[in-house]
Parts: C-alpha cells; sequence; structure tokens
C-alpha cells in the first residue's frame, strides 16, 4: 500500500507543478489581408487556462522598436514575472497578448501616406480573431493595453483614439509622438528608419494624430478619463520629457493618472521590474470593487 501510495505521489507531482506553470507560444501567426502578409504574435496563457472552461481577461503588450513579439517573452521574462505575480495574488489569471509590429514597416500606426496600414489591421483583423480564438472577455473592462517605448506610444495612441475599447492603459517609457508639426518628419524617421516622402498636409496630418499631446486637447475630456492611465519612465531615460510633458498636461485637464518615475533609463532592467505594477494595476481595473 505505501509502494501504491509512492508512486502514485512521484506521479502526481510533476503534474501539479506543471499546472502551476503558464505557457507561452512566441511564433504564431494570422493572415492579414489589410497588410496582405502573414503577421505573427505571441501569447501567454495563465496556468489553469487548459484544465478551466473559464474566460480570461486580456493584456495587449507591445514592444518597441528593433524587437518584435519575442520580445517580452525573451528579454522581458514575461512567462516568470506573469507566473510569479499570479501566484503570489498580485495578478489575476489574464491572457497576455504580443503582437509584432517590426515586420514590412515597423510601427503600430497607419503610415503618413496610406500605404501601411497597422492599426487598421490591429483593430480590425488582429484583436477580434484573438478574441474569437482564446477565450476571452471581450469587453471594455476586461480589455487593457500597456507597451514600452515605440509601444508604449502605441498604448497611448490606442487607448487615446479607443477609450471605448480599453479600461487601462500603461505606457511604459513611451514615445509620446512629434512634439511639434515640425518633429513628425524626423519622428518618423527615428522609428521606422525610413525615408519619409509624405507631403506637408500628410505630415501635418500624422502629427495631429499620433502626438499624445496634441490628442489630449482634441479627445474630450471624459473619455480620456473612462480609461485608468498608469504611466512609468525612468529618471535618465532619453523620453523623460514627452512623459512628463503629458503628465503635466493631464493634471492641468484634471485627468487622474498614475506617473511614475524612478531610478534607471530606457533599459530591459527597468521595464522588467514595471511589468509586475503593470500586471497589478491592469489587474484592479478587471476586478469588481
Amino acid at each position: 500500500m505505501k509502494k501504491q501510495l509512492l508512486l502514485a505521489f512521484l506521479v502526481l507531482v510533476p503534474v501539479l507543478l506543471f499546472a502551476q506553470t503558464g505557457k507561452v507560444l512566441d511564433n504564431l501567426s494570422l493572415k492579414s489581408k489589410i497588410l496582405k502578409a502573414n503577421r505573427k504574435y505571441a501569447i501567454y496563457l495563465p496556468p489553469d487556462y487548459e484544465t478551466s472552461q473559464r474566460s480570461y481577461p486580456v493584456l495587449y503588450l507591445l514592444h518597441g522598436a528593433g524587437d518584435d513579439q519575442t520580445g517580452w517573452v525573451q528579454f522581458g521574462e514575461v512567462l516568470h514575472i506573469a507566473d510569479k505575480a499570479i501566484k503570489n495574488g498580485t495578478a489575476t489569471p489574464m491572457i497576455i497578448v504580443m503582437p509584432d509590429a517590426n515586420t514590412g514597416q515597423r510601427g503600430y500606426f497607419n503610415s503618413e501616406t496610406g500605404d501601411w496600414r497597422y492599426e487598421d489591421f490591429f483593430f480590425e483583423e488582429f484583436m477580434p480573431f484573438i478574441e474569437k480564438t482564446y477565450r476571452i472577455k471581450a469587453d471594455k473592462r476586461n480589455r487593457a493595453i500597456a507597451g514600452l517605448s515605440m509601444g508604449g506610444g502605441g498604448s497611448f495612441m490606442y487607448a487615446l483614439r479607443h477609450p471605448d475599447l480599453f479600461s487601462s492603459a500603461c505606457p511604459l517609457s513611451a514615445a509620446t509622438g512629434p512634439l511639434t508639426p515640425e518633429e513628425a518628419k524626423p519622428f518618423i524617421e527615428r522609428i521606422g528608419n525610413k525615408t519619409v516622402t509624405a507631403s506637408a498636409a500628410q505630415l501635418e496630418a500624422y502629427y495631429k494624430n499620433n502626438s499624445v499631446l496634441q490628442l489630449l486637447n482634441t479627445v474630450p475630456a471624459e473619455q480620456v478619463k473612462s480609461v485608468k492611465w498608469y504611466i512609468d519612465c525612468g529618471d535618465d531615460d532619453f523620453l523623460y520629457e514627452g512623459n512628463s510633458l503629458v503628465h503635466i498636461a493631464m493634471r492641468k485637464k484634471e485627468i487622474p493618472h498614475e506617473f511614475r518615475v524612478r531610478d534607471g533609463g530606457h533599459t530591459w532592467t527597468y521595464w522588467r521590474q514595471s511589468l509586475p505594477k503593470v500586471l497589478s494595476f491592469v489587474s484592479d481595473t478587471f476586478h469588481q470593487h
């Protein structure tokens, strides 16, 4: 009898350990008609996803310039950090989706000339595909967005332009967009690493649609307030000025938000330290109070 119990225990322990671990798949793809190509993405599934029938809230987690959908997996250690946060109760079990915005053209926005429509792809194809393919609670309350650097800019823009879709947004070390119309061209060239051929009118339109400060002046304040904001940027980060100006603009408009400045620069060390707080912050918006 003792031998049978020992054998059962030895068989059960690995199963229990496995059940406590989430899963990351980082080479998945879907076909995009808008972008006329296959688009890759990575996904984190929480520890109980395979053993439950429940649906989960979702966090869209955007990478920075130069990375792809594997950035948050490889350098951001999303599997380890999310598993730990869920296990210790600081984050609710959630699905984390990481799209690739580094293939074809770099960035999360439609191009200034309209020949590359990544943002249209994200909202018209990618998000509906993800929320049909996985057991996701597809409503504003259970949907959040976060990202670093270029992806922090994407988080700002997506939540400002689609406040009806996201309950919270967490831009980290965000590229907040051109601060003036004259900065639109060099900003696009830095992000996309390409020569810009847009007309003056197209560049002005790009500035109006892709500057956080400009959008804060045009999007109704009540819509902006419907999103819970967590903004985080290191004191040595070269993007500190833009994030500080956004913080000041939000304060003047009395838009509630968390603004955190910690010791650090534009590094993965900084963002790995940010991610647990992001998971806790978005989890709080998912919960009932």
